[in-house]
């Protein structure tokens, strides 16, 4: 075979590094039984054409996904603008996690290829430019090889669905030309991406890269691999994250046949939250599962509170109700547009309402799980991360190794929620597999994920809206108190309620007086990146307070939205970027056109309504609701979205549909309560997801068609649908009664 040599995967990689830099790299090839991807997968021959892509001789494209898929659809929709860029054959593509990409600089990690991480909504505005420069490049080097073989120069040649095709229509198929292309010299300049009227792939609806695996049962996730003789080792956590180990016991656990070691794991202090042990614990290491799960029984175990010990979540709600009531100086004054007390003097209508909501837990489908085999020289380990590279921070700061000596494979991921962009549980599987010479996998059990996991805070919201004569809204006032997720995380305390709030949040900048101000709590309560974070608290806040307006005008909430967002224009942001009100309006628009929002008024079932922006893309919600007694049902669901152009239009939609579940399951059911310091819920009985029966039996969703450049949509249907279950909660019930706390209303109301 030509042009082949023997190659580790780290040298493979390395070599591929070092030809042209991060992200399009130096064509090699290699054997297939060497190359970084499954053997199985391969053929006989596998050809290089960057990292990202590899062509076998048989004509398979291989195109590696360096995002975590943790259920977005991701791994699809980054492989199909390599795909499309590239002009191959989508039945013939096959799509690979590529794990982590590093490289030993002098000591210090390379990233080979650019920042990899999941479920945040950044990976396909990320990937945008590079991957499709990925495509280009082996689309460029195919035609380039197919020149002396066909005898016509490659502004003449053209490629379609995996082959070069000459004007006379003779045409050869990149397995073909694999060989070939290998040997040819990168280009000196930048080649010419496609314009979006050629192409082929994208724009176009595709089902998941996995799903044939995964109906099948065949997708294997972490906790499907293994290393060999591989011990388990599972964890009972203190009850209190800043208590300690009173009293331990284990002799007991010792006694059973299986059980290996028991180890005390302890906090660093030293170390920010998620890349140290969430709460003090006690891990039994065992032959197996069952067994580890036997002698964490057998633990006599004695814990000690600390100062946590007497906190509860309805004195930290009591406490911020106290706070947003008081004339106190806030933690931070967000943003003051204008002048609110001289807006006040112009009132001909004030309107003010408080909202609260409670804390949440990520309650991921796969618990937080991690397989380490380490040795002197390398640490290899298989993880659901959502940031593989803050996962070999982890792993660098406690076995000291190289960069290159560490491998960070990422299977496809049990759901991530933010949860998994934090590495504590990475961190004590790393600190039990120091303690034995065999590979480990840590499992966390239900209960100690619910118990031990970085909570979204509570939150206690209060608005005044100043409106003058004509109905227009001069003047807004808000105030959140909350529990900083970025506490002890290494950001300055004036940027501690950038986790909290955004400062270009809805409805700022639409308004001349505008002030928002952050009252930050002191909780002892692990707090983390959750899903739709800061958008989601806020959202379901302002989009339910925009709906008071309108009822206390006593006029069509759509209409009261509508004013609101105005006329067509641009509206520059902090930071840079601007909002258009046009495609705020027409997701707006869209959705109370499809539900029959004309009826709203006469109907005897509900519809509400709420609309949000984020990061250059716009949804909004329609939501119909009836009662029978005190049943609620939601009849239906109609969601709009506007990512600028859509990769995938399959992917899209059920990511929209996904996530307005999601939201309308949250606020139909979930909040964690602690008592005493302790978290409550402990099962799916205690934290219960919403039932097929209690969601709506579609979700309608409307996409809007855009040739900008593509926004993300992770969680992008989550902020609106929640206030907009409320606002036709509100309407249908009949009762004008402060429809917050919202959420302990609703439950009376299932």
């Amino acid at each position: 075979m030509s042009n082949t040599m023997q190659l580790s995967r780290r040298r493979f990689l390395q070599v591929m590094a070092g030809a042209a830099g991060a992200l399009i790299v130096g064509i090699r090839s290699a054997r297939a039984a060497n190359a970084p991807v499954p053997p199985d997968m391969l053929g006989d021959a596998l050809y290089d054409f960057g990292m990202f892509v590899r062509v076998d001789a048989d004509g398979t494209v291989l195109i590696g996904s360096r995002d975590p898929e943790t259920g977005t659809g991701v791994a699809t929709s980054l492989a199909r603008i390599i795909a499309d860029e590239m002009d191959a054959d989508w039945q013939h593509v096959r799509v690979l996690p590529l794990g982590l990409g590093v490289e030993n600089d002098n000591g210090k990690p390379r990233w080979l290829y650019g920042q990899q991480v999941g479920g945040t909504g950044n990976s396909i505005p990320r990937a945008w430019r590079d991957l499709r420069s990925a495509g280009a490049l082996a689309r460029w080097l195919l035609i380039q090889a197919a020149v002396p073989q066909l005898g016509v120069p490659p502004e003449k040649l053209r490629a379609e669905l995996g082959a070069v095709i000459s004007p006379d229509g003779r045409r050869l198929g990149y397995g073909q030309l694999a060989a070939a292309a290998a040997k040819i010299a990168l280009p000196h300049g930048a080649i010419a991406l496609k314009t979006p009227e050629r192409y082929t792939l994208i724009g176009k609806p595709a089902g998941d890269a996995d799903a044939r695996a995964i109906v099948t049962g065949q997708t294997e996730y972490a906790l499907d691999k293994h290393f060999g003789d591989t011990l388990v080792a599972v964890l009972a956590h203190c009850p209190w994250p800043d208590g300690q180990l009173a009293g331990l016991d284990s002799s007991a656990a010792l006694g059973i046949k299986g059980v290996v070691k028991v180890i005390e794991l302890k906090p660093d202090p030293h170390v920010p939250p998620g890349q140290t042990v969430i709460a003090p614990a006690v891990a039994v290491i065992a032959e197996n599962t069952w067994v580890a799960l036997q002698g964490r029984k057998a633990l006599k175990l004695q814990w000690k509170p600390g100062a946590s010990g007497s906190e509860s979540t309805a004195a930290l709600e009591q406490q911020a109700t106290a706070l947003i009531n008081s004339d106190a100086a806030p933690t931070t004054r967000i943003r003051d547009d204008g002048d609110i007390d001289k807006a006040k003097r112009k009132a001909a209508r004030r309107v003010e309402a408080v909202y609260s909501q409670p804390w949440l837990a990520h309650a991921t489908s796969e618990p937080m799980n991690c397989l380490v085999r380490l040795d002197k020289t390398s640490a290899t380990l298989c993880v659901p991360t959502q940031s593989p590279q803050q996962a070999w921070t982890v792993v660098q700061r406690l076995t000291g190794l190289a960069p290159d000596q560490i491998d960070i494979q990422v299977p496809r991921i049990g759901g991530g929620y933010g949860r998994r962009l934090d590495h504590d549980y990475v961190a004590e599987a790393v600190l039990l597999a120091k303690e034995v010479d065999k590979p480990l996998r840590l499992f966390w059990t239900r209960d100690e994920d619910l118990t031990h996991d970085y909570y979204r805070s509570g939150c206690v919201h209060k608005f005044q809206a100043i409106l003058e004569a004509k109905r227009h809204v001069i003047a807004w006032n808000q105030r959140v108190a909350s529990a900083s997720a970025l506490t002890g995380r290494g950001v300055p305390s004036d940027h501690l309620w950038s986790s909290e709030v955004s400062v270009n949040q809805f409805p700022a900048g639409f308004i001349p007086n505008y002030r928002s101000d952050w009252f930050g709590l002191s909780s002892s309560l692990p707090r983390g990146p959750h899903r739709g974070m800061p958008h989601l608290t806020n959202a379901f806040a302002v989009c339910s307070f925009v709906d008071e307006i309108a009822h206390s005008l006593k006029e069509d909430p759509l209409v009261t939205n509508l004013r609101l967002i105005g006329e067509p224009r641009l509206i520059p942001q902090q930071g840079g970027g601007a909002v258009d009100t046009a495609r705020l309006a027409n997701v707006l628009k869209l959705v109370t056109d499809r539900i029959g929002w004309k009826d709203w008024l006469h109907s005897v079932n509900g519809f509400g309504l709420a609309c949000w922006y984020m990061d250059g893309a716009y949804v909004a919600h329609a939501i119909e609701v009836s009662m029978q007694g005190e049943k609620l049902t939601i009849e239906r669901a109609v969601c709009a979205v506007d990512v600028g152009r859509v990769i995938n239009p399959m992917g899209l939609e059920g990511q929209v549909a996904g996530a307005t579940l999601d939201a309308l399951s949250t606020a139909l059911n979930l909040a964690i309560t602690v008592k005493d310091g302790k978290v409550q819920q402990s099962t799916w009985k205690d934290y219960p997801l919403a039932s097929m029966a209690q969601l709506p039996r579609t979700v309608e969703v409307i996409t809007v068609p855009g040739e900008g450049d593509p926004a993300g949509a992770s969680f992008l249907a989550m902020p609106s649908a929640a206030p907009a279950l409320a606002n036709a909660v509100f309407r249908v019930s009949a009762v004008r009664v402060r429809r917050m706390p919202l959420m302990k209303e609703l439950l009376r109301l299932l």
